[in-house]
């Protein structure tokens, strides 16, 4: 059975270590804040200038001005520094974020990223997704492995304009983790009850698979 959007940020939170500075992106990225695990440390942070960013709020704590870079309104943890958005993209551009999980439209089996446009809609756009693709030291994508029609995300080669190149390192799906390596997907982890043959037929680009697949454990 897919993932929820809440597993797959469950999944994505194993990814973290102790003492990270991570970046999560708008949407399924968010989420990921409210499952860090409570034996490690990571500072959370937005590009719009926020650095520490905690849990989404309970209707007491409630601050209308404490936002992340999606303007949803979010907690600051203990020791969170806020400043502008200038010195935050300073520390997405110098290198110094270590994880960014970001969503997606598409991924391609080299690694390269398209999810900031669709021509003719409107979206989101942009924000900080294109920095952080270059200056992240390790990229994770969160996404729905096909899209409502069926049509694989995980493809060849991106038909969408690019956000990066070459820069994804790890895909988390509602189907599956996969690592993005030598020019191809290679598959670690199935969601539970979801087959290997189901992976692969929702596969449009090179995906490898190499012995049992274990079901992910949350």
């Amino acid at each position: 059975m897919a993932l929820s959007r809440e597993q797959v940020a469950m999944r994505v939170a194993q990814e973290l270590q102790d003492g990270y500075y991570v970046n999560l992106g708008i949407g399924i990225p968010t989420l990921v804040a409210n499952y860090v695990p409570d034996d490690i440390e990571v500072m959370l942070q937005s590009e719009n200038g926020l650095l520490g960013m905690g849990q989404y709020p309970t209707k007491a704590e409630l601050d209308a001005d404490m936002i992340n870079a999606g303007k949803e309104t979010v907690t600051a943890a203990t020791g969170a520094a806020i400043f502008n958005s200038a010195d935050s993209f300073a520390m997405i551009r110098g290198g110094h974020v270590d994880l960014t999980v970001l969503g997606a439209f598409e991924v391609d089996q080299n690694g390269s990223i398209a999810s900031w446009m669709i021509p003719k809609k409107l979206i989101k756009g942009m924000g900080g997704a294109m920095d952080l693709v270059a200056g992240a030291k390790n990229i994770i994508v969160t996404m729905t492995h096909a899209s409502k029609h069926g049509d694989s995300k995980l493809l060849e080669s991106c038909t969408l304009p690019l956000t990066g190149v070459n820069c994804v390192k790890k895909i988390v799906t509602d189907l599956a983790v996969l690592e993005v390596k030598d020019g191809a997907f290679h598959l670690l982890e199935r969601a539970p009850g979801v087959s290997v043959d189901e992976i692969i037929s929702k596969t449009a680009g090179k995906l490898l698979v190499n012995g049992d697949i274990p079901e992910m454990v949350f």
